[in-house]
C-alpha cells in the first residue's frame, strides 16, 4: 500500500441539466478549475450509460464485462478525479436503480442526466497522484 496526505482545498457544487454528458462535464469542470485531484459524489438522474462490472475471468490484462442503462435510472455514488498528462480522468463507481431493478459498476462510456444530477466535487491538495498505464492490467490505474 502506498499513500500520501493532502488537504481540503475548493469545493464545487455542480448541477447536470437533462441530457448533459456527465463525465465530460466533471472533466471540463477539473480542467476549467484546474483541479489536479477531487473526489466527488453524484447523486441524481441518468438515462444512458455504459457501465463495466467486473472481468469475465482474474487475469491479466482484465477483460471488462459491459452493461447499458437504457432507460432513466437514479443514481448514486462516488467517484475520484486525476490527471494523465495533460488531460483528467474521472473514474465513477454507482449504484443505478429503477423499480426494483439495481445495478453497480464503473461508469465508463455515454453518461447522459436525465432530469437533474447534483454533483459535489471535493478539491484534494498537496497530493502528487497521477494517472499512468499500467503494463500489466493495460489499464490507466492510480500512481503514488
Amino acid at each position: 500500500m502506498k499513500y500520501q496526505i493532502g488537504e481540503t482545498g475548493r469545493v464545487v457544487v455542480a448541477r447536470f441539466e437533462d441530457g448533459d454528458n456527465i463525465l465530460q462535464g466533471l472533466s471540463e469542470i477539473a480542467k476549467k478549475e484546474d483541479i489536479k485531484a477531487a473526489v466527488f459524489h453524484l447523486i441524481g438522474g441518468i438515462k444512458g450509460g455504459r457501465f463495466v462490472v467486473g472481468p469475465e475471468k482474474e487475469t491479466m490484462p482484465p477483460v471488462p464485462m459491459w452493461r447499458e442503462l437504457t432507460e432513466s435510472h437514479e443514481v448514486i455514488g462516488s467517484g475520484t478525479i486525476f490527471w494523465q498528462e495533460t488531460e483528467p480522468k474521472v473514474h465513477f463507481h454507482g449504484t443505478y436503480v429503477k423499480r426494483d431493478n439495481v445495478k453497480a459498476g464503473c461508469l465508463r462510456e455515454k453518461s447522459e442526466t436525465f432530469l437533474v444530477l447534483e454533483a459535489v466535487i471535493i478539491e484534494i491538495k498537496g497530493v502528487n497522484a497521477v494517472r499512468e498505464l499500467d503494463p500489466k492490467s493495460n489499464m490507466v490505474l492510480l500512481k503514488l
